[in-house]
């Protein structure tokens, strides 16, 4: 050990001195390399638990399924996907998340959709309304419904593995020539498909859609020198954008979001036979849990019109 005088004591040379933030650093990395067979271990049994529950939800839900599709099944069902800002707001996230997060519900939902064998589907993708909001957020739902468009019409995806023909209905004078131009592409490499629709409204009103109708009707009419007096409800109603798509009556309608109101859809097609629901959670929260007793309710109704079919004979006798 070397020693430097100063005032008569012996010091210690600091240049010598052991270096306790190199030997605290070697000690922390001995300590994690003993861990780390034990931070592994920990990781891949959680890995296992997920996988293992993801296994088990998905067999559950196909034998919940199964057991749906035996009773009578809703041709229409429509949706209004409300809540995507909320939710992405509640998670801290930015807005356009809580939309694609949305998407992948949609998705999801077409999915069980089209295992229950429900021939056609809407979706409120976009109200004429929204085009009020602030530019940038239009601007990224339009480059949104260009993308999805694509990915959800090309050849081995979703639409094409289960034969869906997509339908875009509403105003579409009003969008983008690029979002134009990708609805066109997307209608025609579907229109073979004959086994389920997918209207995707954007931009859609209900008041534009049937007013719309009315012109038309009017117009046909006058062009035919056919009697004014013979527009009807159903002359109008063939006029529909969801008639000329092909959409059979609507049974069901569902609101996400807790809000109790149409906003503007599909006002026409709802009549008094029409299921409406509302439910308390956003759109990508939506899922298995809120639509199994959504179909539960619409075969009970149905059961019960049947029940009332039998009897009534047996009580006029």
């Amino acid at each position: 050990m070397i020693f430097t005088r100063r005032a008569g004591n012996a010091v210690i040379d600091p240049k010598l001195a052991p270096d306790k933030t190199s030997t605290n650093n070697t000690s922390t990395e001995a300590c994690a390399m003993k861990n780390f067979p034990r931070i592994m271990s920990s990781l891949m049994l959680i890995t296992f638990i997920h996988w293992v529950y993801a296994s088990l939800r998905r067999r559950i839900e196909r034998v919940a399924l199964a057991i749906l599709a035996a009773g009578p099944i809703p041709r229409h069902v429509a949706f209004i996907m409300d809540g995507n800002r909320r939710y992405a707001r509640g998670k801290h996230m930015e807005t356009f998340r809580g939309h694609v997060d949305g998407f992948q519900t949609l998705r999801r939902l077409l999915e069980v959709c089209l295992d229950l064998d429900i021939n056609c589907v809407s979706v409120y993708a976009f109200a004429i309304e929204n085009f009020k909001r602030p530019q940038d957020e239009v601007q990224a739902l339009m480059n949104l419904a260009k993308e999805k468009l694509y990915e959800l019409c090309e050849k081995g995806n979703l639409l094409d593995k289960h034969g869906v023909r997509l339908c875009v209905v509403g105003r579409r004078s009003l969008l983008p020539p690029d979002v134009l131009k990708a609805v066109h592409k997307a209608e025609s490499m579907t229109r073979h498909n004959n086994r389920a629709i997918l209207n995707l409204c954007i931009p859609y009103a209900s008041s534009d859609e049937m007013t719309t109708a009315i012109q038309t009707t009017v117009r046909s009419t006058l062009e035919n020198n056919i009697d004014i007096d013979s527009i009807s409800e159903k002359s109008i109603e063939a006029n529909l954008m969801t008639t000329l798509s092909g959409s059979p009556p609507l049974d069901i309608l569902v609101r996400t979001s807790g809000v109790r109101r149409l906003s503007d859809y599909m006002l026409w097609q709802c009549s008094e036979d029409t299921q409406i629901q509302f439910v308390p959670c956003y759109w990508p929260d939506f899922g298995m849990r809120e639509f199994i007793p959504i179909i539960l309710a619409y075969q009970r109704k149905i059961w019960k019109r049947r029940k009332l079919e039998v009897l009534q004979p047996c009580k006029e006798e």
